[in-house]
């Protein structure tokens, strides 16, 4: 395969671009390689500029639920776009897409828009705490919230022991009030609330992990949180920037019927868009300036050109509920497909599966947490992602990430992801 285009624009974004590129997992560095450099995408397919066409299983990291360049978004932001690009000001489409949020999502009375998952998550940690009067916050190790601070501690570690950030220009301050517990377990949770009463503002989570692989919760960890932060007076936090809108109408906290305080969205909610928003209760949103004390503002928030996208989007999921019956079905062949294959080689393997997202893991064991994840054979993986690039199959370049499916896939597309899966472990395998 050709990509001779994609090194030569490689080579010049690293003169210009940190690493030559605008987020680090797209530089290739967990599989080797140079990245390939996308030129266009349509329905299931995505091209590069060296004119390759490949099958794809990331759709933008989840937002592309309907496939890429779904005409009836493509409407909504041209007609909107004839209006200008931005205005700084309020629109009519911002009160649309909250009422819209508001009768989707079960934990949501009311929302604020942002722009990014990042802001979302950010913004919402400020919130519990201005809510509670509490510092201090609770996530789990393999967790992703996005880069602010408050996130980048890992569990486990010499540094979270002893209160150092794990990226350089976050404060040891911020580490000392951020504490992380492993996924799925409920025990360590609560000796860190009994640690710490009192003091503990939020506890946040990924309810379906898509940042360390996709990861499930285990039966009763989700009701267990929500009996420790009832008791305790914690805010809980659903990260649900990936699964948001992806898992079911109402996201993760629908299809598993636990409700949080606060939900952070993002992806879906803007068709592509650059989007982001927090919402829940109102009495824990009615904290956020100008109604109360809590700060927050964003220039192009709620932008219209991402309201019309959103808008378009959830619409149609809203009123066509047998797109998650479609996506459960793909979902289901394509993970069943790999196993029978992946058996028949005798390969260790681990297909972790909900709905329109899942992982397989190059590992023999239950990958219920992050230790277990990173028992992955990552050699294995490089190999196997390249030959799936190979056979013309676009997957997200890390063991540790998610794939995301789209209604645009049929069953020929999914036969051809099964059969390339087979010839590129068959490759991976003797190498």
């Amino acid at each position: 395969m050709n990509i001779s285009t994609s090194q030569e624009l490689f080579e010049k974004a690293q003169k210009f671009i940190p690493g030559g590129v605008n987020s680090p997992v797209r530089a290739f560095r967990a599989v080797g390689g140079s990245p390939v450099f996308i030129k266009s995408a349509k329905g299931p397919y995505i091209y590069d500029e060296d004119g390759n066409e490949y099958i794809e299983l990331i759709n933008s990291w989840g937002p592309m639920i309907l496939g890429h360049a779904n005409e009836m978004i493509q409407k909504a932001v041209y007609d909107a776009v004839q209006n200008s690009f931005s205005f700084g000001a309020p629109t009519r489409r911002e009160v649309e897409m909250a009422e819209l949020i508001v009768s989707m999502v079960p934990s949501i009375e009311k929302v604020r828009m942002v722009n990014s998952g990042t802001e979302a998550t950010m913004s919402a940690i400020r919130v519990a705490r201005g809510f509670t009067g509490r510092d201090k916050i609770i996530k789990f190790e393999g967790c992703y919230h996005g880069h602010g601070d408050s996130f980048l501690i890992a569990a486990g570690s010499g540094a979270a022991t002893f209160g150092t950030p794990d990226s350089p220009g976050v404060t040891k301050g911020v580490a000392n009030d951020t504490l992380t517990a492993p996924y799925n377990d409920l025990a360590s949770v609560q000796q860190l609330v009994e640690a710490n009463r009192n003091h503990i503002a939020a506890l946040i989570l990924e309810p379906v992990v898509g940042n360390m692989g996709c990861v499930l919760p285990e039966e009763g960890f989700l009701e267990g949180l929500r009996k420790i932060c009832d008791e305790e007076g914690i805010v809980l936090i659903f990260d649900e920037v990936m699964t948001g809108f992806r898992l079911s109408k109402g996201g993760a906290q629908e299809r598993f019927g636990i409700i949080p305080d606060l939900t952070t969205l993002g992806k879906i909610i803007g068709g592509g868009m650059p989007v982001g928003a927090y919402g829940g209760k109102a009495e824990i949103m009615n904290w956020v300036s100008p109604l109360g004390p809590v700060y927050q503002a964003g220039t192009l928030s709620g932008n219209p050109i991402a309201m019309a996208a959103g808008l378009a989007m959830l619409n149609y999921l809203n009123e066509n509920p047998e797109v998650y019956s479609q996506l459960e079905a793909s979902g289901n062949k394509l993970t069943s497909g790999f196993a029978k294959t992946n058996a028949k080689l005798g390969l260790d393997f681990t297909v972790n599966h909900i709905g329109s997202m899942y992982t397989l893991f190059f590992t023999n064991q239950k990958v219920k947490d992050f230790p277990s994840a990173k028992s992955s054979d990552l050699v294995l993986f490089g190999k196997y992602f390249h030959a799936m690039l190979d056979q013309g199959i676009y997957m997200g370049p890390s063991q540790f990430e998610s794939m995301f499916l789209s209604t645009a896939l049929t069953d020929a597309h999914l036969d051809r992801i099964i059969e390339a899966n087979e010839q590129a472990l068959k490759v991976a395998l003797s190498l």
